[in-house]
């Protein structure tokens, strides 16, 4: 990759960073877009082979989400069985 490039991912990615921590999003989201372009155009295969497995990441990331989801309702379905100081235990940790 040229220099140029490199200087250019780096200085969007970290200028992306800043803009997410002050609240930006809208411009946070253009220079990690920019950062993300500079990248495919230099390594259009490997883009291509993560486009491709999207769905499976998008699949496992959805059974986590449920898997999740589950457990905090049981945790909500024995906090009311077991009344309020255990949950408050809980959550003090």
């Amino acid at each position: 990759m040229q220099v140029w490039k490199q200087a250019l991912v780096a200085g969007s990615a970290g200028a992306a960073v800043v803009m997410f921590l002050k609240g930006k999003i809208t411009a946070g989201v253009v220079l990690s877009g920019v950062s993300l372009a500079t990248l495919a155009s230099e390594y259009p295969e490997k883009f291509s082979e993560i486009r491709d497995s999207l769905p499976r990441y998008v699949e496992r990331g959805t059974v986590f989400l449920d898997l999740v989801s589950r457990a905090g309702e049981r945790i909500a379905e024995v906090a009311e069985g077991r009344g309020a100081p255990w949950y408050e235990g809980f959550l003090r940790g």
